[in-house]
């Protein structure tokens, strides 16, 4: 039996080519996997970041910084204050 999260874990690198994201996966599971991983890799629990900063650490991995960042609100890993002047990761 294998190891649920090393799964996932492999499931992830394969969307990377020399670190970049090739593409923003379709289906909803294997998006929400890779959402989870941005957030565990590219955010820090209990800081804020403004827009700015949201982008630039999305664009470390794929130029659609937009489409990530509005996926990972929508996914509630990312808070957005009512404002947008702030982000949060929310787990």
């Amino acid at each position: 039996m294998s190891d649920n999260g090393s799964s996932s874990a492999q499931g992830v690198a394969a969307l990377f080519s020399q670190g970049r994201l090739t593409a923003i996966p379709r289906k909803a599971a294997r998006r929400k996997q890779l959402l989870v991983h941005l957030t565990e890799t590219l955010f820090e629990p209990d800081r804020d970041y403004d827009e700015q900063q949201v982008n630039r650490a999305l664009r470390t991995v794929h130029d659609d910084c937009a489409a990530l960042r509005r996926y990972l609100v929508i996914a509630g890993l990312l808070a957005r204050t009512p404002d947008g002047s702030s982000y949060q990761r929310a787990v």
